[in-house]
């Protein structure tokens, strides 16, 4: 009797997100991507940190990739 084993590979993370994005407060590179009443917002990590608060309760989409900004390179 043959016994096969599967490995799973890391997933590998896909960002959306990328150096062409903006944030519309500074125009400094887009980490946060947020919909409100059906349009986009972008976000530096600052400005996304400013206005999270507020913006949750509304957002109907809250995407974030400031992670990105402590990655190993």
């Amino acid at each position: 009797m043959s016994m096969s084993t599967t490995t799973e590979s890391p997933a590998v993370l896909e960002y959306r997100l990328s150096a062409a994005d903006r944030c519309d407060s500074c125009g400094a590179q887009a980490y946060i991507a947020a919909e409100v009443n059906g349009s986009e917002l972008l976000f530096c990590a600052h400005h996304g940190r400013k206005y999270e608060e507020k913006l949750r309760s509304i957002a109907t989409s809250w995407h974030d990739e400031t992670a990105r900004l402590t990655e190993a390179v």
